[in-house]
């Protein structure tokens, strides 16, 4: 049977300021130096080109293991798409084993896409703006361990499916699990019009990053971000 909750009414967004010493810590882009928010420009540039030139607006955002900067890379890159003046963006976790999202930006932990999931909130309850110009966060809600069965509901098809038509303007990102941890990736690969893969420097192993680059050969890879490069 089709599933067909009510449609969520972004317009209720929370306002809930994020913790500026945690965005500094973190090394969010918001509170960053000139420079390395002008390296989010240019990948920001060159990913606007690949996709949202064809009119899509979604990628998902992972990597091989745990560890290797896709959260920071998805947060960078969602502020810095922010900054575009006829745009806004959505920025969630779908990371929902082990949702990090909402610590980047001080927020403590709260309900969020898990709990929607499990019909626990309304997804209008949960989406919030930290206090970024149109920028609105979904976190990850409640650590769950069925994660994949979960993304994979038709509760989860019919969401990806409004958030992605509802608003010309809006640009979404996705934060997903890595894909050799998890077949969450996957699942959300069928939703989404682009996948970028993050790679850490002198700790991703070069099997690992060939491992993710075949589990998704046929998915819309956009390409790669080289990340925690020195020099």
């Amino acid at each position: 049977r089709e599933y067909r909750p009510f449609k969520p009414e972004y317009s209720c967004t929370q306002v809930v300021p994020c913790d500026p010493d945690a965005l500094r810590s973190n090394r969010v882009v918001a509170v960053c130096t000139e420079d390395e928010a002008n390296k989010m420009k240019i990948l920001r540039t060159q990913i606007m080109n690949l996709i949202m030139e064809q009119g899509k607006n979604s990628f998902l955002v992972t990597s091989a293991n745990p560890g290797e900067g896709k959260t920071l890379t998805s947060i960078n890159l969602a502020i810095s798409f922010s900054h575009q003046l006829n745009k806004t963006v959505l920025l969630v976790d779908t990371d929902i084993r082990k949702p990090t999202l909402h610590k980047f930006f001080g927020l403590g932990d709260r309900p969020g896409l898990s709990d929607y999931l499990i019909g626990k909130a309304r997804i209008q309850d949960v989406l919030i703006n930290p206090g970024l110009d149109r920028f609105v966060i979904l976190p990850g809600g409640r650590p769950l361990t069925n994660s994949t069965e979960l993304l994979a509901s038709p509760r989860m098809t019919f969401l990806l499916n409004e958030m992605k038509q509802r608003y010309d303007n809006r640009f979404i990102i996705f934060d997903s699990a890595p894909v050799l941890t998890s077949a969450d990736p996957m699942v959300l690969s069928n939703h989404v019009d682009g996948i970028l893969i993050v790679v850490e420097a002198e700790k991703t192993k070069r099997e690992d990053v060939k491992k993710v680059l075949e589990v998704m050969r046929d998915k819309p890879i956009i390409g790669t971000v080289l990340n925690k490069l020195i020099g």
